[in-house]
């Protein structure tokens, strides 16, 4: 595999659906937890969804971002840990368990927040802390400032979209000025979870779990990336887009999708050599070892719709320079680990696009089973290279896909293919992702543990009660890894024994 992965097995489980109490899944010691579990179940490969802050609906695939990450998702236990906050401030910010609430938790964390950045600028406890802070603020100062001044001013101007401030980032000098405390905290925050999010890492690569991480091909319109360089976008004068994303007609929906992100202006991306790009990418490194590009074929083209219609289904195919694109970024950054998302309507030219350069590609096996069904989708048409998913976090569960989508011919021809009765469909997929012979296989957790469709992740098409499923405390049952582990040596996915390297008292166990 392009990306250096030997056969191996994994999870896709975004840190939001991690348990605890404080409204949403953090990277705190539940994190930890997981990581020994991926352990047990001989996993070598954790998925997630972006890290970035998530904008209209919760979801980390519309982010106010493409830089920056989500201050939810830091612990507060480690702020604990660090003398940042007390046992008081964490109990006045527990929540109930339960599926995510995002309106509760921001107010929780953000009285943490606030205590632990008056604490970090009044005591003079922290002065390793400050210097480390000093230091990234200098590192990271090519997408932080830009996100400080777009966050903080959004504050200022009570949420609205940036069409509706004062200020454009060539005036919003003077309106910055007044701003200064709010801008550090906003720093702080982003320094806090990459220390965090580093220590987390560190302790997944010691035990020889590797992070794939998650990019979206397109921006959302209310964003700082469209503030800070609407010239890279199809804006007009009015800062309204003109031309936006989304998909035709497909498997999800019969009208298409419409997601209403603002399409690329690809000369002025190849003006300077794709710079936003290589950047961008080398900041999702920052957090993971290998890079999802969320519809890829976007890279090849994509489906261009005018502003304001109702509906996907009208629109044209755009075509996009990936080529040269993907030559920039590896030629700045080295061969840059990359898997394509490339499910949907697969035109030649994206097959040619992702075998140009090696990339994995995707396999569902949902979408398998049908009369009209992705032929290649069926196990004996792999590829090695490439990663099989029994679903991913657009789909059902299985269990739930079972029951309530799939058509009695989808089901039959899955029974007799696999040679099962059905009753066990989850563990039935889980069992033929893992004896193909693609060289990655993922799971979403909610398949491990049986769930059904009440569990599913994300209703495309849909912007509401999605994102939010949740894992309760002790549901994660080592008994799952224990089985997920047997399947794993049995069909040759076991890893190699990880580092032997372990420093308990760094981690938050």
């Amino acid at each position: 595999m392009a990306n250096h992965l030997d056969r191996c097995g994994g999870i896709l489980l975004h840190p939001t659906s991690l348990p605890g109490e404080y409204g949403v899944g953090d990277i705190g010691p539940q994190a930890y937890r997981f990581v020994d579990w991926l352990v047990t179940a001989n996993c070598r490969v954790w998925q997630v969804l972006p890290l970035n802050p998530p904008g209209y609906g919760n979801s980390p695939y519309a982010s106010l971002s493409a830089f920056a990450a989500n201050p939810l998702l830091i612990s507060p236990e480690l702020l604990r840990d660090w003398e940042l906050v007390t046992i008081n401030d964490l109990a006045l910010a527990q929540l109930p368990e339960g599926r995510c609430d995002f309106v509760l938790a921001a107010d929780a964390k953000r009285r943490l927040l606030d205590t632990a950045y008056r604490r970090f600028s009044i005591s003079s406890n922290f002065e390793i802390l400050r210097k480390e802070f000093t230091r990234y603020r200098e590192q990271q100062r090519s997408w932080l400032d830009g996100w400080c001044a777009y966050r903080s001013l959004k504050t200022l101007y009570g949420g609205r979209h940036w069409r509706d401030w004062q200020v454009t980032p060539v005036t919003a000098t003077a309106a910055l000025e007044s701003l200064t405390s709010q801008i550090e905290q906003i720093a702080f925050e982003q320094f806090l979870f990459d220390r965090q999010w580093a220590l987390l890492r560190d302790y997944a690569a010691e035990r020889g779990i590797r992070i794939i991480g998650d990019m979206p091909l397109f921006v959302a319109d209310d964003s700082a990336d469209t503030w800070l360089q609407r010239d890279l976008f199809t804006y007009g004068e009015d800062g309204f887009p003109t031309q936006v994303a989304g998909v035709p007609p497909d498997y999800f929906s019969e009208t298409g999708q419409l997601w209403g992100n603002p399409q690329y202006l690809w000369e002025n991306h190849q003006r300077d050599g794709f710079q936003w790009w290589i950047d961008r990418i080398k900041r999702v490194l920052q957090h993971t070892d290998i890079v999802r590009i969320d519809h890829f074929r976007g890279l090849a083209a994509s489906w261009s719709v005018a502003a304001g219609a109702q509906n996907a289904i009208k629109g044209t195919w755009v075509k996009a320079p990936g080529k040269e694109l993907l030559e920039a970024v590896n030629n700045a950054l080295g061969a840059v680990p990359l898997i394509a998302e490339d499910l949907g309507l697969i035109t030649p030219d994206v097959a040619e696009l992702r075998d140009r350069f090696a990339l994995p590609g995707m396999k569902v096996l949902h979408f398998a089973w049908g009369a009209d069904a992705f032929a290649d989708f069926l196990p004996h048409m792999y590829e090695r290279n490439c990663l099989v998913y029994t679903c991913t976090h657009d789909n059902n569960t299985t269990v739930g896909w079972y029951k309530q989508d799939a058509t009695e011919y989808e089901k039959d021809h899955l029974r007799r293919y696999l040679g099962v009765s059905g009753d066990d469909i989850a563990w039935d997929l889980i069992r033929a992702a893992w004896r193909s012979v693609a060289t990655v296989a993922i799971v979403p957790i909610q398949d491990v543990l049986v769930l059904g469709g009440e569990h599913r992740m994300n209703l495309p098409g849909t912007d509401s009660d999605n994102w939010n499923w949740r894992l309760l405390t002790g549901q994660l049952d080592e008994s799952y890894a224990m089985g997920l582990g047997e399947l794993t040596e049995l069909y040759g996915r076991t890893p190699e024994p990880a580092s032997s390297k372990i420093i308990p008292e760094k981690y938050p166990l």
